[in-house]
């Protein structure tokens, strides 16, 4: 693992020419209420299985609610000997610190930005 990325930071990289995979860890039904525009679902406990799908990117993201599970996450993914030569880093502060946009999966989807159907609930997580 290489540390932490604060979400900032990675909007401002998002734009750029790297090859970048942004992976959140939390369950689908989770990942489907809401996450980060062009981020892909692998589950914490799927990773050991799927890590070769991102083992080959120049920069891989780990995201979850709170930036804590994200960072076991990373060293995981960063152990791994097929990513040698990958970035791999945690968002800092996870989903609660993130102030860019989310997207659902579903189409059809409305609330509060974009996430969701219940006006009840702005956490995706």
């Amino acid at each position: 693992m290489d540390g932490e990325i604060e979400p900032a930071e990675l909007v401002d990289r998002l734009g750029d020419d790297t090859d970048r995979r942004i992976v959140d860890i939390r369950n689908p039904t989770s990942f489907d209420r809401g996450h980060i525009p062009g981020s892909e679902n692998l589950p914490l406990g799927s990773i050991p299985d799927r890590v070769k799908e991102v083992a080959d990117a120049d920069h891989v993201v780990t995201v979850c609610p709170h930036g804590k599970a994200s960072v076991r996450a990373a060293r995981l993914i960063g152990s791994f000997e097929d990513t040698g030569d990958t970035t791999v880093e945690s968002l800092a502060g996870g989903l609660e610190a993130w102030e860019g946009p989310l997207e659902p999966a579903r189409s059809g989807d409305e609330g509060p930005a974009g996430v969701g159907s219940d006006a009840d609930d702005d956490a995706p997580f």
